[in-house]
């Protein structure tokens, strides 16, 4: 899936979004709100991990939404 699927279907994808990084808080996912560069640093924030690691599991996400 395209991040703009993703970003375009935010509100349905929320649940799955905190279901694999629980540490997400729903405010995390509020000021998110479908953007991908939010998204990279709320992941490198909570998980405190590099930007590329960070990347990579958004990447991996992603083609599981496309399967």
């Amino acid at each position: 899936m395209n991040w703009d699927k993703i970003e375009g279907n935010w509100k349905q994808l929320k649940g799955e979004v905190k279901e694999k990084w629980g540490k997400f808080t729903d405010d995390d996912l509020d000021v998110i709100n479908g953007k991908r560069e939010k998204f990279i640093g709320k992941l490198q924030e909570r998980y405190g991990i590099a930007k590329d690691e960070a990347e990579a599991q958004l990447k991996k996400f992603q083609e599981k939404k496309r399967a």
